[in-house]
């Protein structure tokens, strides 16, 4: 559908077996890009009884496409392991054309009322969501003004990022930061013809859910059905019915990655079934 022959792409948070990550490093690789990897971890769900291989099937994936793809380990809140992780990919490919930041803080302590939460919880999601999102974002965009080619900036903010949500407040407060970030950067960089915009979904069926579920569902259930209640209030509040999947995103993804999105800057694109 999109042409992305010859390109190369920076996807963060690609390790999961069913996250957004994955889906969209897939997809980009689908249209012809080349990809960088990324995560903390090259099984940042290490812990699970799965044979998942983490970046590593992630990269057999896109090699099976036809494309080249380098997993790379860096935590993205870490300015020098940010800087390395962008030297190694230009070593590697000579440029980037596209950066998603996508990475994204461990959900859990932070899903407490405001006046229960911890600062280093508070610190962590912003340290992650904001700061790496930051970190990338600079990074990148220095070298796309310095080859002067334009390019395209993809961060993944949330519908928590539009509306407050109780017990999210750390959340929240660094998804609306995501979105203030992608509309300044879109204008500084526009005369670069580089595009800045961002994705907002909502609930994701990713790994994420069962520790977001864990945290704020209520009572002794299982894990499993604590699980299950969060989808089904998720999916009670949603006018299609269903919560989105990985390829929902990474769909919206392939399109601002694309020369068809070339017009588009500055927006926070909600993708969640018309909630």
């Amino acid at each position: 559908m999109y042409n992305l022959n010859g390109q190369v792409a920076l996807v963060t948070g690609t390790g999961g077996r069913n996250g957004i990550g994955r889906a969209i490093a897939t997809r980009l690789a689908r249209e012809g890009a080349d990809v960088i990897l990324n995560d903390i971890a090259m099984r940042p769900y290490g812990e699970e009884s799965t044979p998942w291989a983490g970046m590593s099937a992630v990269a057999k994936e896109i090699e099976a496409l036809g494309q080249q793809a380098t997993p790379i380990v860096a935590d993205v809140s870490d300015a020098e392991q940010v800087e390395n992780m962008v030297t190694q990919a230009l070593e590697q490919f000579d440029y980037i054309d596209i950066l998603v930041n996508n990475a994204g803080a461990a959900a859990g302590s932070d899903r407490v009322p405001l006046v229960d939460l911890e600062e280093e919880a508070w610190d962590m999601v912003h340290r992650v969501n904001v700061k790496g999102t930051f970190l990338c974002c600079r990074a990148v965009a220095r070298h796309m003004i310095d080859r002067n080619q334009g390019g395209k900036i993809i961060n993944i903010s949330s519908l928590a990022g539009k509306r407050g949500v109780a017990r999210y407040a750390a959340y929240c407060a660094s998804k609306f930061a995501v979105i203030g970030l992608t509309e300044s950067l879109a204008k500084e960089l526009a005369p670069r013809q580089i595009n800045v915009n961002a994705i907002c979904p909502g609930l994701v069926d990713t790994e994420r859910v069962g520790h977001i579920a864990s945290a704020v569902i209520p009572g002794d259930l299982s894990p499993k059905e604590k699980r299950d209640q969060l989808v089904q209030q998720a999916t009670a509040s949603v006018p299609l019915k269903r919560i989105a999947q990985g390829s929902d995103v990474a769909n919206m993804a392939a399109f601002l990655a694309s020369s068809e999105s070339d017009y588009l800057t500055g927006l926070a694109v909600t993708v969640a079934g018309g909630s």
